[in-house]
């Protein structure tokens, strides 16, 4: 599977039980990112994209257990370092700013055997610069 998140400056993700800022340009980026390909995401994200239409979409809450090969997981609300042996490609946007945040991304890519193969950047509608960070295993 390949996992796509959004962070801040410190690996955050939420806060207080709330992603920590959306952009549309970034889902637009998303949806390209799956193109006709599956982009599972649970109900929390989901209401991010109720406006998108998109066949390439699927809503489960156990969408990282039934993820397949090649298949795109939309990760904002839950932990993924517990499927971290099935991922194959880690797709980091990051928002370029720190926020409050007491839930964090918890796949350690520094220390670790993933390594950065692409770094992308791109105006947002609500940040001047998001920056797209790709890693693969190995």
């Amino acid at each position: 599977m390949i996992v796509i998140t959004v962070i801040d400056d410190n690996m955050g993700m939420m806060f207080n039980n709330r992603r920590q800022s959306q952009d549309c340009i970034l889902r637009e980026q998303i949806l390209a990112l799956a193109g006709s390909g599956r982009l599972w995401m649970n109900h929390y994200t989901y209401r991010q994209f109720l406006n998108c239409d998109s066949a390439s979409i699927t809503v489960d809450d156990a969408f990282l257990a039934k993820a397949g090969a090649g298949e795109y997981c939309f990760v904002e609300n839950v932990s993924p370092a517990c499927y971290e042996k099935h991922i194959e490609k880690i797709v980091l946007f990051r928002w370029n700013r720190t926020y409050p945040a007491d839930f964090y991304f918890d796949i350690d890519l520094a220390g670790s055997e993933w390594r950065q193969v692409e770094t992308e950047e791109f105006p947002g509608s609500s940040h001047k610069k998001i920056t797209k960070e790709t890693y693969i295993h190995g």
